[in-house]
């Protein structure tokens, strides 16, 4: 199983996320990445923002934890399954935009939080971000996450 760390950023009640493609359907993915050797959860989200999103972010608790598991595959090699790490931040430099050399995403878009039931999400988390937008109780273990694959 992987990690992979992503942020919840949220300003005026709504929600940063990277806006993907894949077929027909369109997916907002939380901002965050893969850590590379040797670093650490925080300092990857850190990175991985800057790099893709040109931006800096104070990174704070945890928010909450969960696993994607994937199905089996028929003849194919299954994809790895991931654990989720999801920590509240703060932006503090910069304005997000897409960097093309770093990342496949399409655009950056801000959604309202109240509309995130709605959407095609990655981790499919939007309803644990609406029950910790209003309890505000960080480190939650969520379990496995119910995720639609593209």
């Amino acid at each position: 199983m992987k990690v992979r760390p992503a942020v919840l950023l949220i300003e005026n009640n709504h929600l940063l996320l990277m806006h993907y493609r894949y077929g027909d359907t369109d997916v907002y993915a939380l901002p965050g990445g893969n850590p590379d050797q040797g670093e650490t959860l925080d300092l990857t989200v850190m990175r991985e923002l800057q790099e893709e999103l040109g931006i800096d972010v104070e990174v704070g608790p945890i928010a909450f934890v969960g696993e994607v598991i994937f199905p089996p595959t028929n003849g194919s090699e299954a994809k790895e399954d991931v654990l989720h790490v999801i920590f509240v931040s703060q932006l503090i430099g910069g304005i997000p935009r897409i960097n093309p050399q770093e990342t496949t995403a399409l655009a950056v878009s801000w959604k309202p939080v109240h509309e995130l039931d709605n959407l095609n999400l990655y981790p499919n988390v939007g309803r644990q971000i609406q029950r910790w937008l209003t309890s505000q109780t960080n480190l939650e273990y969520i379990g496995k996450i119910d995720q639609a694959f593209f």
